[in-house]
């Protein structure tokens, strides 16, 4: 089975991404890889951010790898909190703190719509290809439910009730922005001949 390099130290998306590769390829961490870097993200786009990650692994070891870069889009907050999501309300990357300060700036507003957004940026034999994965749906009006991370428990898909964090992670994935970029990467990978 291939090896693929995530490059990421968030173990929370490692646990949604997994299972989406269950039985296809092994996905390596970057603690089983034994990198411990911080990896910087200071660019302005999810793009940016993610190929940074890949490419600063890519460097590293020289192995297939792959980051992602995801952002919370909200109409009502003309696209914030965006490429800032883990970071909104400091650099401490709180999300409880990140989920209150979203809630406050929405506070009086009618119009809900959000979206999230994964962008995932792959390298194979020094080539990057890049992916999208797109979520829609709006912004609750409190928090609800204990699983999942991040904005999850104030985040509701389109077609669905419930948040994120009201979901079971297999439920989750059947709407999720994550899911659905690694369904691209995952279907390049196995049609790809020089990976498979």
């Amino acid at each position: 089975m291939q090896k693929l390099i995530f490059a990421t130290s968030n173990q929370h998306k490692v646990n949604e991404i997994k299972p989406l590769l269950a039985g296809k390829f092994e996905l390596i961490t970057m603690r089983d890889a034994g990198i411990t870097i911080d990896i910087p993200e200071p660019h302005h786009t999810l793009e940016e951010n993610a190929r940074e990650k890949s490419g600063t692994i890519y460097r590293l070891t020289g192995l297939s790898c792959f980051g992602e870069d995801t952002g919370l889009e909200v109409d009502a907050l003309q696209g914030e909190p965006g490429v800032k999501s883990a970071r909104y309300a400091g650099d401490d990357r709180d999300f409880s703190k990140n989920v209150e300060k979203l809630l406050r700036n929405m506070e009086g507003k009618t119009d809900r719509r959000a979206r999230f957004k994964t962008i995932i940026s792959l390298i194979i034999n020094e080539i990057e290809h890049t992916f999208a994965g797109i979520c829609e749906g709006r912004i609750a009006e409190e928090p609800r439910g204990t699983d999942g991370f991040g904005y999850d428990p104030v985040f509701v898909p389109e077609g669905d009730t419930r948040t994120f964090a009201e979901m079971s992670l297999e439920e989750k994935n059947r709407y999720s922005h994550r899911s659905k970029a690694v369904s691209k990467l995952t279907g390049f990978l196995l049609t790809n001949e020089n990976f498979t």
